[in-house]
């Protein structure tokens, strides 16, 4: 796997790669490069050295590209970035973070395939790359052998996505743990846009939220939530909403498939027994969410990740 560190790269974001890929153990070999080997500036007050030039990208498996500067990015390609982008074999996995996107589409990679970037930059993006189907208001788009994240905590779910689908939910949960990250949340999520930060005293929700992962087996109603809570249910909607950006409905959904694909992967447990465990009335429903959520049926999501 390659990191391309371009002029004027983000140092968060840089070093998420390492952050997740690294926790893997040895299943990843990881190295960065620039385009002509040499120290680029980050947007920070320091410079990146790097021990490889662009010939790393002739044999990566994985190119990530970290944002960097936009004020350096046109909608054509800088020379320099498409002579090195040209080393990458077809058929290598290409992921981007944030402005990382606008890269890949400044050399047409983007054309009439679904993307996104960081939600402030949307409408710049369009005015540059109409060809691409931006998607703005979700964490990150998985289309195959390109994958696109927004800004810099939606790298972390996109790298994490990847080696959930590479080498299961163990490994990843694993990477989590050490990064101190939620294990899991669905690319198609949306961008947290100008969302409010909840004055300090005014939440409260996060203990219930545990309490809640702890009985997802439950029919848990917004009244049993809010009484938990010790507010109205109409208080606790609406600072559940400020302190996560989702319905407490849409939010246990969520929570239910996380732990049923986990359960997948990690248990012989039968559909009907997973879809018990996890608070869904039957079989049926779990099918129905998990579809909706990333469009396989349990069965089948079993059958891809079980053995790794």
């Amino acid at each position: 796997m390659a990191v391309l560190a371009l002029e004027g790269v983000y140092p968060f974001e840089l070093g998420i790669p390492r952050r997740v890929f690294a926790a893997a153990g040895d299943r990843y070999e990881l190295a960065t490069c620039t385009v002509d080997g040499q120290p680029v500036r980050s947007d920070a007050d320091f410079t990146v050295t790097v021990a490889h030039g662009p010939e790393l990208l002739r044999t990566a498996d994985s190119v990530v590209i970290p944002p960097f500067d936009l004020a350096l990015a046109t909608g054509a390609p800088d020379p320099a970035v498409a002579e090195a982008l040209a080393m990458i074999r077809p058929g290598t996995r290409l992921i981007s973070i944030c402005t990382g996107a606008f890269v890949l589409a400044a050399a047409g990679l983007l054309d009439d395939r679904p993307a996104t970037t960081h939600w402030a930059l949307a409408d710049r993006f369009r005015e540059l790359f109409p060809k691409v189907r931006l998607d703005p208001d979700v964490l990150f788009v998985d289309d195959g052998d390109i994958l696109t994240s927004a800004g810099a905590a939606s790298g972390v779910d996109l790298c994490l996505h990847v080696l959930r689908n590479d080498h299961g939910a163990a490994v990843a949960n694993h990477a989590a743990r050490l990064a101190v990250v939620p294990p899991w949340r669905d690319g198609g999520q949306a961008q947290y846009i100008e969302q409010p930060v909840p004055a300090a005293g005014a939440t409260g929700t996060a203990a219930t939220r545990e309490w809640a992962l702890a009985r997802l087996h439950r029919p848990l109603t917004l009244a049993e939530l809010a009484g938990h809570a010790a507010m109205s249910s109409r208080t606790f909607a609406r600072r559940f909403h400020d302190e996560t950006g989702q319905s407490p409905g849409r939010w246990l959904t969520q929570q239910r498939v996380a732990l049923a694909r986990h359960l997948l992967e990690a248990t012989d447990l039968t559909v009907d027994q997973i879809a018990g465990r996890v608070g869904f009335a039957n079989a049926v429903s779990l099918r129905q969410h998990l579809h909706s959520a990333i469009g396989v049926s349990p069965l089948a999501y079993r059958r891809t990740f079980a053995g790794a």
